[in-house]
């Protein structure tokens, strides 16, 4: 008998299931490889907040339907409409970035599964995601320059970040797709498995995420957040998560265990 929990989501484009530890948000439209419509957008902060809820769900992953694509854009059909006036386009990019921020924000792990087409705003879920993980046909780009698309410079520094001014230009001068070796290279996916093997080996993975403390988790998350932040950075609040490791019980369990020679049981306080 099936443990799947499912989630209710204001769209059918969007698919939220949590299986034990795993919260699985998936992008619905295999029909159009998943290019992300404009509900798809609205409704990524509303699934996020509801794993961020749930204390069982320990590790989020992000995957596409079908077996064509993880997400292969945003919906350019939908442009004529939602981006054919400044205002309108304003309101395209308010909502975009709300989704783009929750997942950026979000205080748990999160794990892009990527089989088939990655490309524009499906890149750029994915580097909004903790770890990359590819099949090697998985394919990578960012097509802007053969569309006339403006890129914001929030969107590209994320993408500098990750993988360094040379390869962030190289990806949008050429417009090219790239394969999941040379993504690999860049630093873009963190790992490349068989595609078979993909839904199985990030189970595997996400229950060795899961099995972690949370708290330590979520102070490793924010250091690696203000670090790149810069000048800006708010240490104050990586002092006081890594206290909260300190004064938790999952530190005293942790301890004990180790003692015990025994598997820790963490339960997030």
């Amino acid at each position: 008998m099936s443990n799947i929990v499912s989630v209710s989501v204001s769209t059918p484009h969007m698919v939220a299931e949590i299986d034990g530890p795993i919260g699985w948000m998936i992008f619905n439209r295999p029909e159009r490889r998943n290019a992300v419509s404009l509900d798809m957008w609205q409704a990524i902060p509303e699934i996020l907040h509801r794993f961020e809820a749930d204390p069982a769900v320990r590790v989020i992953v992000l995957k596409g339907a079908g077996d064509k694509a993880f997400v292969s854009g945003a919906d350019i059909s939908q442009f004529e409409k939602a981006r054919s006036t400044a205002e309108a386009n304003a309101e395209y990019d308010r909502i975009s970035e709300e989704a783009s921020k929750a997942l950026a924000e979000c205080r748990k792990p999160t794990i892009a599964m990527i089989r088939g087409f990655c490309i524009g705003g499906g890149l750029a879920i994915a580097i909004g995601c903790d770890i990359r993980i590819a099949t090697e046909e998985s394919r990578f780009g960012i097509p802007a320059a053969r569309l006339g698309v403006g890129y914001g410079a929030a969107g590209v520094k994320k993408l500098v970040d990750l993988i360094g001014p040379a390869y962030t230009k190289e990806i949008f001068l050429t417009g090219r797709h790239f394969t999941a070796h040379e993504a690999r290279e860049m630093g873009l996916v963190n790992r490349i498995v068989l595609d078979a093997e993909l839904e199985s080996y990030i189970r595997k993975y996400s229950t060795t995420i899961a099995d972690n403390a949370p708290l330590t988790m979520l102070a490793l998350k924010a250091a690696v957040g203000e670090i790149l932040r810069g000048h800006e950075a708010d240490w104050a609040r990586c002092d006081r998560l890594v206290a909260a490791c300190f004064d938790s019980r999952d530190f005293i369990e942790g301890r004990r265990a180790f003692m015990e020679k025994r598997r820790p049981v963490f339960r997030g306080n």
